[in-house]
């Protein structure tokens, strides 16, 4: 294992739905090389985290006062986009009209080694940031990661 630097990593977008929520279906609609149905967000500087993040259920039975505790429902979470403004990216456009639908779009994160995390989410904010005159215009993007029907989440592939 071998730690590395985010530099590199890409993002990319699509509204057409995988076949199936697995490694195939999700490389099919994101082949090597991206087209306009599939493009690059440009301009990302911070990616954010994700992951999933369970409820905490407890149960305090009197007879030992003990505190047990248990998952309940699980939350994939969310991506903080913080990204350069650009009104000709193909990405940031087609992240603006998903903001106006309440359709699913479809992400793939990919690491600078090849690892990839795909997965179905709502853009719930895209928001422009105008700052000061010594800053560069910006944008904040919040993507609800979801989970398909099925239950699954996020789908991690690691390069070989």
């Amino acid at each position: 294992m071998t730690v590395r630097t985010t530099a590199g990593s890409t993002l990319r977008i699509t509204n057409v739905a995988p076949a199936s929520f697995d490694a195939t279906g999700y490389a099919a609609i994101f082949p090597n090389t991206p087209t306009s149905a599939n493009p690059f967000v440009g301009e990302i500087t911070n990616l954010g985290e994700f992951g999933r993040e369970y409820a905490e259920v407890t149960h305090n039975p009197i007879g030992t006062r003990a505190t047990r505790k248990f998952k309940g429902s699980y939350n994939e979470g969310q991506l903080n986009l913080e990204l350069g403004l650009d009104t000709d990216d193909a990405g940031q456009i087609m992240a603006k009209a998903a903001l106006m639908s309440d359709l699913d779009y479809y992400f793939q994160v990919k690491t600078q080694n090849g690892d990839s995390y795909y997965f179905p989410a709502k853009v719930m904010s895209f928001k422009v940031n105008l700052g000061s005159v010594d800053q560069i215009t910006t944008a904040s993007v919040t993507l609800g990661i979801s989970s398909a029907a099925n239950g699954v989440g996020v789908v991690e592939t690691l390069a070989a």
